[in-house]
């Protein structure tokens, strides 16, 4: 089973930018972000027509998330538990069927500029709330996946200019110990298995603005952890970085796993 996550940037905008790596990639899983659409705008027809089942939690104008997958969507849980009163969709839920059930949880985790502020305490105390929900997953005891756009850059070999993001709510200390936090709950954060000792890099994204993709001045924010039952089915990994150089790209590329289920 292929697992992918893709922060699709507007699937409107990009709704043939994301029908074509789908029609390359052959992914069975994916979760988007910033889907910028409300539910009953999601351009659905030419996703289905794929094969694949969709369920979204989508949002007006910004933010926005959705789970595609080839196998049956089972158990949907649109919004991240712990306040009540959080109105933006960024987490949903759900379990995928193949040879075995996968829980797949897709987030969009708050950008927190302008740091310092409220959109950064907003940001930090999100990520308490996904620690919390993690926690539960990994109770479970079951194959469980975190995947998305975490908007954490977690170590300085991650930016390819680390200096620059000092005052960048996306690389601060607070943000970054979040994170650690979670991950040494019991996750396997898979990219780094594949290269651990890398001293740059890889990256997922690369800001529109001053030739950054040209440049390869990228950071890694686009993440994938996995329980310990999901870890023991990994096979492969990979970052699209090619998908960067299509004609409308997003400022992200898909990055996925393979696992034997």
């Amino acid at each position: 089973m292929k697992i992918a996550t893709f922060n699709i940037n507007g699937v409107r905008a990009r709704i043939e930018t994301l029908t074509g790596w789908l029609s390359e990639a052959q992914p069975d899983v994916v979760v988007l972000q910033e889907i910028k659409t409300q539910d009953e705008g999601f351009p659905a027809e030419p996703i289905a027509d794929l094969g694949y089942n969709i369920e979204t939690h989508g949002q007006k104008g910004f933010n926005g998330v959705a789970i595609l997958s080839r196998y049956p969507i089972e158990d949907v849980m649109r919004g991240l538990p712990g306040d009540d009163t959080d109105e933006q969709s960024r987490y949903i839920e759900a379990t995928v069927v193949g040879d075995r059930a996968i829980r797949i949880a897709g987030l969009y985790l708050p950008n927190g500029n302008p740091f310092p502020g409220p959109k950064f305490d907003y940001k930090l105390a999100w990520m308490e709330r996904l620690r919390a929900r993690g926690q539960a997953l990994l109770a479970a005891e079951t194959p469980a996946v975190m995947l998305g756009d975490f908007n954490v850059i977690p170590e300085p070999r991650d930016a390819a200019h680390p200096e620059r993001w000092l005052d960048d709510a996306l690389f601060q200390p607070e943000s970054r110990a979040s994170l650690r936090r979670i991950i040494h709950d019991g996750w396997t954060e898979a990219v780094r298995l594949r290269d651990p000792d890398a001293t740059r890099g890889p990256f997922t994204f690369w800001d529109y603005q001053a030739g950054a993709w040209q440049k390869d001045n990228g950071i890694r924010i686009d993440h994938i952890l996995l329980s310990p039952q999901a870890a023991d089915l990994l096979v492969d990994l990979g970052i699209d970085r090619d998908e960067r150089a299509k004609d409308k790209p997003s400022d992200h590329v898909p990055v996925w796993v393979t696992l034997d289920a």
